[in-house]
């Protein structure tokens, strides 16, 4: 019989979420294990079992990120209408980046941390897309995604929700009801994919 675990999964999302604070508070410049781990009520041999070092434990956060996602997204029903699920799904990445903006700007965006913490989730971020790519796969099979794959439409409907995100984060434009702005935006790409026809198809 092995051993036990002595760090185990609660641990590890306890450390996540102080790290989380902390970068949000002081950056990923400002991000200390020890501080994250007495933030988490542990010790910073707990970050070296659970994450290896402090770029381990920054490549958690950005794959933290798509978790979330891949979390969000089966937790959606699933209804007779792909469109509608398709805006649902737009509406919880939006509830994921106001909630999370450390996490939208280090897993989504990229903007923080280095190259090598980005490609460390990497395959996390891949294996989301597939999820969401799934989501496409319905409105091809009911026709309404006009000449377009499904991993093209699934990215169209990323940048989309990235771009709009983005947009709200930072407050512009002011006096606007976001989320009416997410939901009109979203049900006309998806509206739209019904009928365009790619660029290079136009005659």
């Amino acid at each position: 019989m092995g051993r036990p675990r002595e760090h185990d999964d609660r641990t590890a999302r306890a450390l996540l979420d102080a790290a989380e604070r902390t970068v949000e508070r002081d950056g990923v410049a400002g991000l200390s294990l020890r501080g994250v781990a007495g933030d988490a009520g542990t010790t910073t041999r707990a970050v070296y079992s659970l994450f290896g070092s402090k770029d381990g434990l920054i490549a958690a956060l950005g794959a933290r990120a798509f978790e979330l996602l891949r979390e969000g997204l089966d937790e959606l029903p699933v209804t007779s209408d792909p469109q509608h699920d398709l805006v649902e799904a737009a509406l919880m990445f939006r509830r994921f980046a106001l909630g999370h903006p450390i996490l939208f700007s280090l897993g989504i965006q990229r903007a923080l941390g280095e190259p090598e913490h980005w490609r460390a989730f990497l395959p996390v971020a891949m294996s989301t897309l597939d999820v969401l790519e799934s989501r496409f796969e319905r409105l091809a099979d009911d026709g309404l995604l006009g000449e377009r794959a499904t991993r093209d439409a699934a990215w169209e409907f990323h940048a989309l929700c990235e771009g709009l995100a983005s947009v709200e984060l930072r407050g512009l434009p002011p006096g606007v009801d976001f989320e009416r702005l997410w939901r009109d935006g979203i049900y006309a790409l998806v509206v739209g994919l019904a009928t365009a026809r790619t660029a290079g198809a136009r005659p």
